[in-house]
This record gives structure tokens, sequence and C-alpha cells, in this order.
């Protein structure tokens, strides 16, 4: 027996390594999982939803200004909302001989329904709105009234319409007619008088 071990040596110590193998792969190392389903693990990206045809047209929203007084072509044009009056005076083959531009707010914003009246050299503060301001119910939409229509509302004159105008342009249309009150020169005593001519609406 010990000859026989003594002559097998290398065979046995080979048998019991393998078998040591076998058995450490068999029941001791854990079994690497599968990859079936690792791309659920992934996170999903959102598709961003854009609309380029609604966000054209908004931006190109089409509105109506009636242009009155000194200009050559006067009349009812379209214009898109980021025009200013010097635009539609352009569009109206510009001013007469007669125009008196330092009346003129050629900078403001355009609105839908918006009056450019253009008056002549020698007349000033009311006597230049032979059109009157946008009206609704009998009232001036504050929103839409050039210098001229905003004359016609009961305490207000060139130096106020001046600065509601200003006021329009830097925070935007009016959303309550209380907001005239935040205007220099317009207190309580001077808002009671036109409450009730004006609109926002």
């Amino acid at each position: 027996m010990k000859e026989w071990l003594s002559s097998n040596k290398l065979y046995l110590v080979a048998a019991i390594a393998a078998l040591g193998i076998f058995l450490y792969y068999s029941f001791f190392r854990e079994p690497v999982p599968e990859m079936v389903g690792q791309a659920e693990h992934f996170p999903v990206m959102e598709e961003r939803t854009e609309h380029p045809a609604e966000d054209a047209e908004e931006k190109n929203e089409q509105i109506l200004v009636d242009v009155k007084g000194e200009v050559k072509k006067p009349g009812v044009y379209r214009a898109e909302k980021d025009e200013r009056v010097i635009d539609m005076i352009e569009r109206a083959g510009g001013l007469t001989e007669k125009a008196d531009a330092a009346q003129v707010n050629f900078a403001q914003r355009l609105v839908d329904e918006m009056v450019i009246y253009i008056p002549a050299a020698g007349i000033e503060g009311s006597q230049a709105a032979q059109s009157p301001g946008p009206k609704e119910d009998g009232k001036i939409n504050i929103n839409k009234a050039d210098a001229a229509g905003l004359q016609e509302i009961p305490g207000i004159g060139p130096a106020k319409a001046a600065a509601i105008i200003e006021y329009r342009e830097k925070n935007g249309p009016f959303k309550d007619p209380a907001q005239l009150k935040e205007i220099s020169g317009i207190g309580e005593k001077t808002y009671e008088k036109l409450e009730s001519s004006i609109t926002v609406r």
C-alpha cells in the first residue's frame, strides 16, 4: 500500500485538487446573475413635446390698428403685436406736411383695436382727438386708447395721458382700473372722478 501511494502520489494530489475545484464552483461560489431585463433599470427620458406651429402663431398674432389724421394713407391696417406706432405710420404712407410729430409717441407698442391719431400742427390736447379712443359700453379702455383718447377721460390731460401710456408700456396692460392710482398725479379724488368713465376689458 505504501509502495502504491508512493508511486501514485502525483496522481493522487492532482485528483484531490480537481475535486476541491469542483466542490468550490459547485457549492460555494455564487452564480452570476443573468442580464435579462437589465434595460429596465435605466432611466427613461421623457420626450419633450414641442408645438412650433402654436408658438409661431402666438408670436405672430395679428391685430387691427386704425390710423387716422395727418398720414398720407389713413385706414385700418393689419399688424403684429411686436410692432410699434412708427411701423404703422410708415405703412400708412408716412406723415403729411401738416402733421405735428411732436405729439406722437412713435415708440409705443401696438394693441388690438388701437387708434393712432396724428394731429395737425397747432392742434393740442383733446382738440386733436377728432377720433375718440377705443370705447366699450361708453367707457374708454385705458389699455387700448392712445394719448388723444385718454385725454377724453375727465381729469386726464396730456401729461397724465403720457404717464398712463408709459406705465402701460413698462408694466403691461392694466388688470384693474384702480392701478391708475399708482401713477404720479392720479390720487384718490382724481380717480373717483374718472372711475365711471374707464374700463380695462
